[in-house]
């Protein structure tokens, strides 16, 4: 046994999980063939055991399913995936059947498989540790609890209690494990854990799971409860508007918790196997995993952020422009302990800034999730001012005035000598080049993009944006201080709308350009959300402004002639260029944009209806999946071109970036992800298609073709 170990002294087996080689124990291959020889050396040993203790010998208890070899599967791996679940769960049963009391020893986190092997235990005992956390993710990562959790959990907590902890992914510290029910002891060191199972050992020299009682009821009552069975009615269409169809495990999940709780243990066991084996070999498993997993770890450990020995963290962070972006940054800044001075071009306007955090803690403190006291303390953190001097001795100054070249040159002029020795500037500029802003900068090196989204409190991407002169020590410093906020940073290279407002701009406009070929605007939002965006683009368009993308592409038309070049609008920019200097639709804040926005009190927003005067083409004709396919493909082909061109350096960044930043759906894994998902050629062949029929938007270069090849990853 090579991931396990198994020793018998005193009546007592112990079985301490260490993986060799690894931080984590995984229900890696080598592992179940251990759990096989392991079990069987119990059965052998029946007679001279007391009882039985699970352990680790890692930092963490159970980390759970081997990712990378579910990578690896194809879909003709579905049967012996089966067969390997099915075994596992054999091993399971064999312990919590043989009549001996098992103890689970949970010295630090049990998540996804990790959980369902404590589940495997008569009796849990806990680390009393609020950092720790147990609980079954894999919803989150396109899968479902399918070593028992699914079964255990719903015998445990009954099937509407168990719908959080399966359906949602919520996850639970050991204390609430404790109230659950689902851990029966806590203790305060790890040298406490071994004793207690001992004690408990001694205590019941009997022990039987509690649905192999023959007094068992299901907590609530099974579906042929009244009750329940009108709350099941509903359930799943309630979950369809929320997968919107494309999110295959929760639907599963549910599946599993009633089809299991109609029939017998063993038989609900098998039921859960099936359900796992086939979605574990679907491509939506596999996106979510990529990117989820393995991608986000990427970010996590830094692997986007350049070598530097130190590590930056933020003191003092001055914010110019306190409007919502301003604004927003302050209060993320605050809310995480950095002493934050919030400069506008009067108090009025610095203290209105202030303010918003305020507004945002408010609601917090009146339902009592936060204290007065802690309250007090955030808002004592924003400096609000119309002082430079107040700048003085910050380690970042991050600049967030309008979109105006010639204002953020004046700003940074005024701002930057206040710097502390070593301290750094930054932009948060969401489409002009940092190169040119830095122009501004006494120390271009010591300048970099940081492009936060709007609203700041709920938007968790950061991009940061190296200029052809910034320093790979400022990359990392911008880094740094992105993940002291708590948020996820992404680094790109320095190139017009960077990455995500380039690519956000192609779903908006071909959506743009949809109406303008006569295609009814909310058939347009429909195809936008049946294909997984959080909205539709005409929807988007208006939050942003349409006045703000007009702006933008004069700029940049600007731009171009002052380089000798003439810049050529698309189908869609020209369109929402009328729809401003034509019709004076700017947008939602403006009252109007592609949607009417009724000025009584909860009236509903409603498209324009002269769009359809406007724009309509009688007899016009559609087809839905073109519609779908155009609003993804077109970001996924921009999304590629980005990486021919090295403004994105890695996929991760890429998918990443897409979902969290502009929405792209969780269910392809992220912009790249939805090529790789795919396959390369199928993609490429559809990608020709739409490119003959709407235009060079789709149109793959063959640097793009190669790009996506250099970068497709390998499990």
């Amino acid at each position: 046994m090579k991931t396990l170990r198994y020793e018998l002294a005193d009546g007592i087996a112990t079985l301490t999980f260490d993986e060799p080689g690894s931080p984590v124990n995984t229900m890696c291959e080598q592992w179940q063939h251990d759990l096989d020889a392991a079990v069987q050396q119990v059965v052998k040993d029946k007679d001279a055991i007391r009882g039985i203790v699970l352990a680790s010998a890692k930092s963490t208890f159970f980390a759970g399913a081997d990712l990378k070899g579910t990578m690896r599967l194809q879909a003709s791996d579905g049967p012996r995936v089966f067969r390997e679940i099915e075994q596992m769960k054999r091993n399971f049963r064999t312990l919590e059947t043989l009549g001996k009391p098992v103890v689970a020893c949970l010295n630090g986190a049990a998540l996804g498989g990790g959980w369902e092997v404590a589940l495997a235990a008569h009796h849990r005992v806990a680390l009393d540790n609020p950092k720790i956390q147990f609980g079954l993710p894999e919803i989150t990562l396109g899968l479902v609890p399918g070593a028992s959790g699914i079964t255990k959990m719903t015998r445990l907590l009954g099937l509407m209690g168990a719908q959080p902890y399966i359906l949602e992914s919520k996850l639970f510290s050991p204390r609430e494990a404790l109230e659950l029910g689902l851990v029966q002891e806590l203790v305060d060191a790890p040298e406490g854990l071994r004793p207690a199972a001992l004690a408990w050992i001694a205590a019941n020299p009997q022990a039987q799971q509690p649905w192999d009682a023959k007094d068992y009821r299901m907590p609530g009552g099974t579906p042929s409860n009244p009750k329940i069975a009108g709350m099941l009615a509903v359930a799943p269409a309630a979950l369809k508007q929320k997968t919107r169809g494309l999110y295959p495990a929760p639907e599963f999940a549910l599946a599993c918790m009633v089809e299991g709780a109609q029939v017998d243990f063993d038989t609900a066991l098998r039921i859960e196997s099936r359900y796992l084996a086939r979605l574990i070999t679907m491509p939506v498993a596999k996106n979510m995993i990529n990117t989820f997993f393995f991608n986000m770890n990427a970010i996590k450990s830094g692997q986007s952020r350049p070598r530097w020995e130190g590590r930056f963290k933020p003191q003092k962070v001055g914010i110019l422009g306190a409007g919502m972006m301003g604004a927003g940054i302050a209060y993320a800044q605050a809310s995480r302990g950095i002493a934050t001075v919030l400069k506008d071009v009067s108090q009025d306007k610095a203290d209105a800034g202030r303010a918003y955090s305020l507004k945002l803690t408010q609601p917090r403190v009146e339902k009592g999730r936060m204290s007065p006291h802690d309250q007090a303390a955030l808002l004592a953190r924003i400096t609000a001012t119309e002082s430079t001097k107040d700048l003085q001795g910050c380690d970042l100054v991050i600049e967030a005035v309008f979109e105006n070249r010639e204002l953020k040159a004046r700003v940074t002029k005024d701002a930057e000598p206040m710097l502390a020795p070593g301290g750094f500037f930054a932009s948060n500029t969401s489409t002009l080049p940092i190169s040119g802003l830095a122009k501004a900068s006494a120390r271009p090196e010591k300048f970099v993009g940081i492009h936060f989204f709007s609203p700041v409190d709920k938007m968790k991407l950061v991009e940061i944006i190296r200029g052809q002169s910034t320093d790979d020590e400022t990359v990392a410093r911008a880094f740094d201080y992105v993940q002291a906020l708590g948020k996820i940073p992404i680094v790109v290279n320095d190139a017009r709308g960077f990455f995500t407002s380039r690519v956000f701009g192609t779903f908006v406009m071909e959506g743009a350009a949809m109406v303008g070929e006569g295609i009814p605007a909310a058939v347009v939002e429909q195809a936008g959300l049946q294909a997984g965006m959080p909205v539709g683009p005409l929807a988007v368009l208006d939050e942003t402004a349409l006045s703000l993308s007009v702006h933008v592409l004069d700029q940049t038309r600007s731009d171009f002639r002052a380089e000798g070049r003439t810049y050529i609008a698309t189908p869609g920019e020209l369109l929402v260029e009328r729809m401003v200097k034509e019709f004076d639709r700017n947008g939602r804040a403006a009252g109007a944009g592609f949607y009417e926005y009724p000025e009584e009190k909860g009236a509903k927003k409603f498209l324009w209806p002269e769009l359809a005067t406007l724009f309509g083409k009688p007899g016009a004709a559609w087809d839905m999946q073109d519609l779908k396919d155009r609003l993804l493909f077109r970001q996924s082909v921009e999304t590629a071109r980005c990486l021919a061109e090295n403004v994105l350096t890695s996929v991760h960044d890429a998918n990443i970036g897409s979902i969290f930043g502009i929405g792209f759906p969780g269910w392809t894994g992220g912009a790249m992800q939805f090529i790789y998902g795919m396959g390369i050629e199928a993609f490429e062949r559809r990608a020709d298609e739409l490119a003959a029929k709407y235009g060079p938007g789709f149109a793959l270069s063959p640097e793009a073709r190669e790009a996506i090849r250099r970068h497709q990853p390998r499990y």
